[in-house]
């Protein structure tokens, strides 16, 4: 095999999250007297942890008053609403199935909180992904490679037999800045031509085409 591991990054790439999370920013909002964010909006906000989401939808960003409140009350909703229509992206489970199948160690490295990201993976991939790690204060998020160091360090490979698949601009700049080859899924929360401008040149357009590169 030409890699040990492989690198996920969680939404958009392995989970389409963006109804749950679309229903919470509009729920907070709403609660707020802030007009409500379309489908399309909330997918160009997404891709750098929520709080960056929430400056995005709410206008004005944190320069606005009630900020605070309105992504605790973001905060609040998702966490008893985070699994309403969140689902694997189609073929997502047979690939992450075929990968552990065959030795491969997994991880997944996401923006979102580490609480969050923990209970996704559990839910929808049991044990099969070996190292899960969510946003922590004391890690920088991505595109910073910290996040992915350390989970390559805990898997116990070196970053050049790892690949690194995600599906936003943060994904293609965090491969990069940890040295990683990358993959582009188009899938998920960034069109292919965005992923271009972002500088991804290996795309993948359903996950079995994963298997062919591994």
């Amino acid at each position: 095999m030409k890699y040990e591991a492989v690198v996920f990054d969680l939404d958009g790439t392995l989970l389409d999250t963006l109804e749950d999370l679309r229903n919470s920013v509009n729920y907070a909002l709403r609660l707020h007297g802030f007009p409500e964010r379309t489908y399309e909006e909330i997918r160009t906000f997404v891709g750098n942890g929520v709080r960056n989401l929430m400056l995005k939808a709410v206008p004005g960003g944190d320069a606005t008053p009630s900020f605070e409140a309105v992504f605790a009350d973001f905060r609040a909703h998702y966490a008893v609403h985070w699994r309403e229509l969140t689902a694997p992206y189609e073929g997502v489970v047979p690939l992450v199935e075929e990968l552990h199948r065959r030795g491969l160690k997994l991880a997944v490295v996401s923006n979102k909180s580490d609480a969050e990201v923990k209970n996704l993976c559990t839910e929808f991939f049991g044990g099969k992904i070996s190292c899960v790690r969510g946003e922590v204060p004391e890690v920088p998020r991505k595109p910073a490679p910290d996040s992915v160091f350390l989970a390559l360090q805990s898997l116990g490979v070196a970053c050049g037999a790892a690949l690194y698949v995600g599906d936003s601009e943060v994904d293609v700049r965090t491969a990069c800045n940890a040295g990683l080859d990358c993959a582009a899924v188009t899938w998920g929360f960034r069109t292919k031509d965005e992923l271009k401008e972002a500088g991804a040149e290996t795309f993948v357009d359903v996950p079995a085409e994963l298997l062919r590169m591994i």
